[in-house]
């Protein structure tokens, strides 16, 4: 165990959510109380009619990341922070994050690589076709290791059809009420 391991010991990474376009603001106020956060940007090029201009947004729309010990620290120091609404977790709590996933972020991001952001889509869950020749149509994701593919049917006729689609063209669609 090194040093660091020490200081760090019962630490986590916990999601909060926040406001509507407030994670900056969050993030920033959470600075000089000690409270460790990562808030993930990426940056994106907006036109307007008079000029360009560069700007950072959150990754992650809503979300801001905080290292804390629940045990120890104060939650109630992140939720009292103005823009944040409270906790990702279920009935017993905020839920932690692995280290891993965090790391792999800022992997990701230091490495100058070209990504998008994407929603996790389960095999079966019921989908929209955002972009391309099929704009707008839906059905149902299927995955065969690599391969998306979009499965249209006509549930009448018990009868359905495949086409492959990339995982980055469709997004999920609740289901409608019966």
């Amino acid at each position: 165990m090194t040093s660091h391991d020490v200081c760090d010991a019962g630490l986590r990474w916990f999601a909060v959510w926040t406001r509507s376009r407030q994670e900056t603001a969050a993030a920033s106020t959470l600075e000089p109380l000690g409270v460790s956060h990562f808030l993930p940007l990426r940056t994106e090029i907006r036109q307007w009619s008079d000029r360009t201009k560069v700007i950072a947004t959150p990754l992650f729309g809503g979300y801001l990341f905080v290292r804390m010990n629940l045990s120890k620290d104060s939650r109630l120091w992140v939720l009292k922070t103005p823009g944040v609404v409270g906790f990702v977790g279920n009935s017993s709590g905020p839920l932690p994050i692995p280290d891993e996933q965090i790391e792999n972020i800022r992997t990701l991001l230091s490495s100058g690589l070209d990504y998008s952001v994407c929603p996790i889509l389960q095999e079966g869950d019921r989908v929209r076709v955002i972009r391309g020749a099929l704009s707008g149509v839906e059905g149902t994701l299927l995955r065969t290791n690599s391969d998306a593919w979009l499965i249209i049917s006509v549930e009448m006729i018990k009868q359905s059809i495949t086409v492959s689609v990339s995982k980055y063209d469709v997004e999920p669609i609740a289901e409608r009420a019966a």
